[in-house]
């Protein structure tokens, strides 16, 4: 792996980026308009997708929302957005990531942020996610204190037929399932019965499970005509656990059906921290992957390290902001 990097002790930086769950109301509100870098990228970004981008600005800055910030067609693009922004404002702050790892939508930010599609591209290609998604089915996710193979074990081939399957794997313990309602709810209370630990994640969606198979092949059609291109910063895929290689950068389908394709997050990481001594600096709302990862022997153990850009809450977003650019060795502005 290429060396670029901006952390103080010289470890290469790779930027994490949150996926659908990560959304809350206020999400990185109080950097808009005060960091430059963050600011343009979100207008840009509002731009690019036209009306639509003009009710998500109003959503995202209001205190009520017209439409729920879980659901899909707002969650996703925002989500997308803001990890765009900030991984843009600390690299015109100097930072320089050797790589990105992104959970979910997060991913497309990465392949964003590394080039395979321009940000105009990518507003195209967040309208055609949204779009697909509609089509879901009602459902959701559940979070699961169990491994991947406890978590399967809890799944009948009616659950199975109905399109539920292990969404994600972000520790070893820690694993989510996703599918449609009603058959989501009877097994969260299988779960709760069985004495397994379990909560919603915050979508009103399924993703990554069979049940949005369809959705997928919709979001697939949504790349004609982009120019997909070879990244010039390795990204670390939660599909595949390596690198993209040249070959999936440039195919629609790589891209696209990880929509409804498990998110390997944890042995993506495990292998990412296997390579060496990394800073990893999560650039979205909250701490949903600095969690997990400060799990890991390698952070435990210092090897590596790990600094959330924002807090779990809206409150405190400058603080916290100005707190990690410290700790990455840049000196904030003035306030």
């Amino acid at each position: 792996m290429n060396e670029q990097s901006g952390a103080p002790d010289g470890r290469p930086v790779v930027v994490l980026l949150p996926g659908q769950g990560a959304q809350h109301p206020g999400m990185a509100v109080e950097l808009y308009g005060t960091e430059p870098g963050f600011t343009e990228s979100m207008d840009r970004f509002f731009a690019f997708m036209g009306d639509e981008g003009r009710r998500l600005r109003e959503d995202w800055l209001a205190g009520e929302p017209s439409v729920p910030l879980d659901d899909a067609s707002r969650a996703q693009p925002l989500l997308f957005a803001v990890g765009y922004a900030l991984a843009t404002a600390l690299r015109k702050r100097g930072l320089r990531p050797a790589a990105f790892l992104g959970h979910s939508v997060g991913e497309l930010a990465a392949a964003a942020l590394a080039g395979v599609f321009t940000l105009q591209e990518a507003a195209a290609l967040m309208r055609a996610r949204s779009a697909a998604m509609a089509t879901a089915p009602p459902g959701g996710m559940l979070a699961v204190a169990a491994t991947r193979e406890q978590a399967e074990s809890c799944l009948d081939a009616r659950a199975r037929a109905d399109g539920m399957a292990v969404a994600a794997v972000n520790a070893p313990r820690q694993v989510v399932l996703a599918g449609p309602e009603p058959r989501l709810s009877l097994v969260a209370a299988e779960l709760r019965d069985r004495g397994v630990m379990c909560r919603r994640v915050r979508s009103r969606q399924p993703f990554h499970c069979p049940a949005v198979a369809g959705a997928g092949e919709l979001f697939e059609a949504g790349f004609a005509g982009i120019r997909l291109r070879r990244p010039h910063t390795p990204v670390w895929s939660t599909r595949t656990a390596r690198p993209v290689q040249d070959g999936e950068a440039l195919s629609a389908g790589f891209w696209a059906r990880q929509l409804d394709a498990p998110v390997l997050f944890w042995p993506a990481l495990d292998a990412l921290l296997s390579e060496g001594e990394f800073l990893l600096v999560e650039a979205g709302p909250g701490k949903a992957l600095s969690m997990p990862v400060r799990r890991h022997p390698a952070v435990r153990g210092g090897r590596s390290a790990v600094v959330p850009v924002l807090p779990a809450g809206a409150g405190g977003t400058l603080r916290a902001w100005h707190d990690a650019l410290l700790t990455l060795g840049i000196v904030p502005a003035a306030r």
